[in-house]
């Protein structure tokens, strides 16, 4: 029997980083199927060239399985959400707060009702925005709740400007 404490030593020292290293690939395949898959991430954000979209005209696009609003309002759309008193709002944000510096013309915003999660249609309602069909609920021409049930406005979604014309989403 050797009593060498130099050679216990290493075999302690070897068999702790052996089951180190036992552990270490069992926890990464662990965590890594934890994260999530291929097409969700390819769905988490979109492009969009907005050059498609003209002048009063809105187009929906499907964002994370949401419709997506992208509107490129009239200067007289513009004007009638700018001089909107936002003390008078039930969920006050300015029309600033909801577009990008430089690109007042598009707004941006999911296409589901804060209420109940229903899809508004636009161009209806006296506010000349949005009318959720389902409990009535009225936007304005900058996505914020005006009459009706809905808590909140519109959500507008994270996005930049890639370009003039294009934005990324998510």
């Amino acid at each position: 029997m050797s009593t060498d404490p130099n050679r216990r030593d290493f075999i302690y020292i070897a068999a702790g980083a052996g089951a180190a290293g036992a552990v270490v690939m069992t926890l990464f395949p662990l965590i890594g199927q934890m994260n999530p898959a291929a097409d969700t991430l390819a769905l988490a954000s979109i492009e969009y060239d907005l050059s498609k979209v003209t002048e009063g005209q809105q187009v929906v696009i499907k964002w994370r399985s949401k419709p997506l609003f992208v509107r490129y309002r009239t200067p007289k759309e513009i004007k009638e959400a700018q001089d909107v008193d936002i003390k008078t709002l039930r969920d006050p944000q300015t029309d600033a707060q909801r577009v990008k510096a430089g690109h007042e013309q598009y707004l941006i915003v999911v296409g589901v009702c804060t209420h109940l999660g229903c899809v508004p249609n636009f161009g209806l309602g006296e506010y000349g925005g949005w009318l959720c069909p389902c409990h009535g609920s009225v936007y304005d021409t900058s996505g914020r709740i005006r009459q009706g049930p809905a808590p909140l406005n519109l959500l507008v979604p994270d996005y930049t400007f890639l370009t003039d014309t294009k934005i990324k989403v998510g």
